[in-house]
């Protein structure tokens, strides 16, 4: 094993990792369902390969909640605004409304050793103590089954239908997403007065209609500096190269999007290039 420090880790930024899952097994989802739509896969050896993707599907939806569950504890860790993470809540409500069972599906095919003896948690143990048989039990929540016919999945009293399931699950991925960037949003605007106040301590002035320098808040949630280099009929050499020192005194560098190896950000300011801004340990 190595003595160095490792420079990256998942524990970093959770928010982006959930993000990062949900799109994963989105795109997992989509392609079982699509899979289980054609005709079976000889390679599959004698076992039905929609069956097997109908197994894979359920997985799928289920990791979509746990990628919902990452985001939640990331929002309220980051002290993010709760009425983000409440909408967050209400969008996991509306999955798991468009899928009843979701989770016993999941269970029952994870735990097939205790559900198959009916000795499963949730509605299974509930079953046992109200004084039903352990073997009949077990049969009521067992014959997991795509039907390709009706495109449902059903296992004992569940029943999942795929096409609102897909639907269902590209909606929570684009809300874990827009959660996401509740937070890039507040860490714009603290790096924006991070990069100001790092400019008016080395005496220059970005806020003003006529400023050379302009500061702007991106799309992208990024910020980003340029010089009107037509502002004023003067060298704006000396300006470029106070704004790269005045950053890097606040571990700050200026990144070209078209060549983010570019090692002279002063010389592409002068020729008019916007530039974003990044803490220098961060990942390009």
């Amino acid at each position: 094993m190595s003595d160095t420090e490792p420079t990256w880790s998942p524990a970093d930024n959770p928010y982006a990792i959930a993000v990062s899952e949900s799109q994963w097994w989105l795109r997992c989802a989509l392609l079982t369902s699509q899979r289980m739509r054609d005709d079976d896969d000889p390679r599959s050896s004698g076992f039905s390969s929609r069956q097997i993707d109908a197994r894979q599907l359920v997985v799928a939806l289920w990791q979509l909640l746990m990628a919902e569950k990452l985001q939640q504890a990331a929002l309220r860790a980051l002290g993010i605004d709760r009425a983000v993470y409440a909408e967050l809540s209400r969008a996991r409500q509306r999955f798991e409304k468009a899928l009843p069972g979701i989770k016993h599906m999941r269970d029952a095919l994870m735990h097939f050793d205790e559900w198959a003896r009916g000795v499963g948690n949730g509605p299974q143990k509930k079953d046992v103590e109200a004084g039903k048989a352990l073997r009949d039990v077990a049969s009521a929540y067992w014959g997991f089954d795509y039907a390709p016919e009706k495109d449902t999945i059903t296992l004992g009293p569940y029943v999942i239908e795929v096409e609102a399931a897909i639907r269902a699950a590209t909606a929570l991925a684009d809300d874990i997403y827009q959660a996401a960037r509740a937070v890039d949003q507040r860490r714009t605007v603290e790096l924006r007065a991070q990069v100001v106040d790092a400019l008016a301590a080395a005496g220059v002035s970005c806020g003003s209609a006529g400023d050379v320098l302009k500061v702007s808040l991106g799309l992208d949630t990024r910020i980003w500096l340029s010089l009107d280099v037509m502002a004023a009929e003067q060298d704006h050499r000396p300006l470029s190269e106070q704004v790269v020192a005045a950053l890097a005194v606040a571990s700050l560098q200026l990144l070209s999007s078209a060549e983010p190896q570019s090692s002279n950000p002063a010389k592409r300011l002068l020729t008019g290039e916007a530039l974003y801004v990044t803490p220098v340990n961060a990942q390009k």
